[in-house]
């Protein structure tokens, strides 16, 4: 497989981490974003939204946005399991992860944000904006999730998947994560979890030098 990714694009972060937590080797293939390569006529005729990720299958198809991504790889590489079984569980996983992936993080996208200055909203007002969704949205998954382990047991599954990439979102953008224990407790968890180290943008070929 082939993903087209950018090392600091939590969308991106997420099929990583999928990914790896299924044991699924493939190909990085990274889209500058900063440089402006996800708008190059190239990149553009494979995916006409522009933005990254994308994913090439092993049999050749072309896969668009995380969510559809992270479905896929569950429905075809169903073990380890990314959700419960369980129908009422995997719904209320599945709740986490639209939390973060539909009503956070598109609020903080770089395209969003960019719409922002160029309405004339000055940097402390685009900051402010950023820190009020994902607070809102880290409060809501801090009440949704459990008291041990990951998100929803001891294993990671597909709302770690989303809410991982956000903390690190959270932390870029400075956003104080004092009042979300639980929601820390599970960043510990995947700290020394070698399918979410190896998914981090720190660790990707086109994280710049230091």
């Amino acid at each position: 497989m082939e993903l087209y990714t950018y090392y600091r694009s939590t969308s991106s972060y997420r099929v990583r981490i999928a990914l790896a937590l299924k044991g699924l080797g493939y190909q990085a293939l990274p889209v500058n974003l900063l440089k402006g390569e996800q708008r190059g006529a190239e990149y553009v005729a494979l995916n006409p939204q522009g933005r990254v990720p994308a994913l090439r299958t092993d049999e050749g198809e072309l896969l668009l946005q995380s969510p559809a991504i992270i479905e896929y790889l569950e429905e075809v590489y169903p073990q380890p399991a990314l959700l419960p079984a369980a129908p009422a569980l995997r719904a209320r996983v599945r709740g986490v992860a639209a939390i973060i992936g539909c009503d956070v993080h598109p609020l903080h996208n770089v395209s969003v944000l960019n719409q922002l200055r160029q309405l004339g909203h000055d940097e402390a007002q685009v900051n402010q904006w950023i820190a009020y969704w994902i607070s809102q949205g880290l409060a809501a998954v801090e009440a949704l999730i459990g008291d041990q382990g990951f998100c929803f047991g001891e294993q990671p599954g597909l709302a770690d998947v989303y809410l991982i990439p956000q903390v690190y979102a959270a932390e870029r953008f400075t956003v104080d994560l004092g009042g979300y224990p639980r929601i820390r407790r599970v960043a510990a968890l995947a700290a020394g979890h070698p399918a979410f180290a190896s998914a981090h943008p720190s660790c990707q070929v086109d994280t710049p030098a230091q």
